[in-house]
């Protein structure tokens, strides 16, 4: 008989950490000799998350062009090709930032359908802190309180939530924002932990491995406020090839571009959700990214190389007009190269805003 795979999903907004944290945990698991699969997901091809963690070294599967609960077969075929050559003991998934109700699209469909192949982790969404302060404190966020629901939906679906970015926190303000998230989630676990330092990343295989009946949290939820939320966001996945006659530092242009694009968004008056951009170079790669318009630019994986030519490829989700945006990206990118005596040829760019959530499967009541 086949082991059952242990299928792992990590939730959570926009620019949240999710992907680190997969990184994290992809890295604790292969070096403790398990076979690791990881499911990434956007609504269109490019995706910078997914470039990152196999330029890590990991079994990266992508589901593009839909969230997993409106691609819930390409969802599972793409778990079935990881699968091809040596079965995975763990498959971490991690879905749309602005996608919710996975409870009833996601885990409740691969248990009933699959239950013999998978057994489900508690399903943990991460909030970073200044979602913590803002939304669920009902201050000003810079999203509109239909966004919001999507980020507040996630946390009461949530076996478990984890408080991100703690490292950047005094014991004061971590313990503020975890009272926050108490009050609105007095039953549900909180864990607090640094995805980029590993603070707190014991606790959370810990919280991973436990044996039990996971992901029973139905929502009571309103389509038409989640999917009016969604399409707020305008939505860009480009990719372009940088070159120039003398080299030019890597890390300058990718940091470059997201400092440059969060200028411009500030003067649109356009709250970022997130920007990500990555360098790959012959083998090399490097990482930049904002997750939220009043933090600052951050050189998350440095490449600490210098380049005469670049693949780049930028994902933005900002709240504004998709066209504006794509206008901005291009700007943006323009201005930085010419800085560095370089030029940019975009080869492909998907500008849009999410359609309406249309799930494959979708149980109203927990198995």
């Amino acid at each position: 008989m086949k082991h059952r795979i242990r299928y792992i999903m990590i939730g959570g907004f926009l620019g949240a950490g999710k992907t680190t944290t997969l990184g994290q945990l992809a890295a604790r698991y292969t070096g403790r000799g398990l076979r690791v699969g990881i499911v990434t997901n956007d609504q269109a091809a490019d995706l910078v998350d997914t470039n990152t963690l196999r330029s890590q070294g990991f079994d990266v599967g992508e589901v593009a062009g839909a969230c997993f609960c409106c691609n819930f077969d390409e969802l599972m075929g793409t778990i079935e090709s990881l699968a091809a050559d040596e079965r995975p003991d763990v498959i971490l998934a991690e879905p749309v930032g602005s996608c919710t109700d996975l409870v009833a699209t996601v885990i409740q469909p691969i248990k009933r359908l699959f239950n013999a192949e998978f057994e489900i982790a508690p399903y943990s969404v991460i909030i970073k802190p200044s979602h913590g302060r803002k939304i669920l404190s009902d201050g000003k966020s810079g999203f509109s309180p239909k966004a919001a629901y999507i980020l507040k939906k996630q946390l009461e679906e949530a076996d478990a939530i984890l408080i991100n970015r703690i490292d950047e926190l005094s014991a004061e303000e971590a313990d503020e924002i975890a009272a926050v998230v108490r009050e609105h989630h007095p039953e549900t676990p909180v864990l607090r932990i640094s995805a980029r330092t590993g603070e707190g990343l014991d606790a959370l295989e810990e919280l991973l491995a436990q044996q039990g009946d996971f992901g029973r949290r139905i929502l009571d939820i309103d389509y038409d406020t989640y999917a009016e939320g969604e399409a707020e966001l305008g939505w860009l996945n480009s990719s372009l090839t940088v070159t120039a006659e003398a080299k030019f530092p890597l890390d300058d242009l990718l940091l470059g571009i997201v400092k440059r694009l969060q200028e411009r968004l500030a003067e649109s008056d356009a709250e970022a959700a997130h920007l990500k951009t990555i360098g790959l170079w012959e083998g090399f790669f490097g990482v930049a990214n904002l997750i939220s318009s009043d933090t600052a630019p951050e050189l998350s994986l440095p490449s600490r190389r210098d380049v005469k030519d670049v693949d780049v490829i930028v994902n933005a989700r900002v709240a504004c007009d998709p066209a504006i945006l794509q206008r901005l990206v291009e700007e943006s990118v323009g201005d930085v190269c010419r800085s560095l005596g370089a030029s940019a040829t975009f080869r492909q760019t998907q500008s849009f805003r999410p359609g309406r959530p249309v799930p494959t499967h979708r149980f109203a009541d927990a198995n």
